[in-house]
């Protein structure tokens, strides 16, 4: 099954994502990639700076999701004022 899932970086905290980039992508890359169906940053509206992260990725069970989430090194370091996941129906 896929979810969505929505993290929205707190206000004021890119230096917490530029600090923690290289682990993020790791740990998307070395456990996770196979499973994405779509993954990236969101951006501000000047379309340069990063604030938060959506993915689209298949799980068996919903706590999967949740502890993805959890694991994410942006997570563990503070990043996230709030994430948001949801089972995702994909159509197209």
């Amino acid at each position: 099954m896929h979810f969505y899932i929505r993290c929205v970086d707190k206000p004021g905290h890119l230096d917490v994502r530029k600090a923690n980039r290289g682990d993020h992508i790791a740990y998307i890359k070395d456990g996770f990639a196979d499973r994405i169906v779509a993954a990236g940053p969101t951006l501000d509206p000047d379309m340069e700076g990063m604030n938060g992260s959506v993915f689209i990725i298949d799980f068996d069970k919903i706590e999967d999701a949740r502890e993805f989430a959890a694991n994410d090194p942006y997570g563990k370091a503070g990043l996230f004022e709030s994430v948001v996941i949801r089972p995702f129906k994909k159509v197209f």
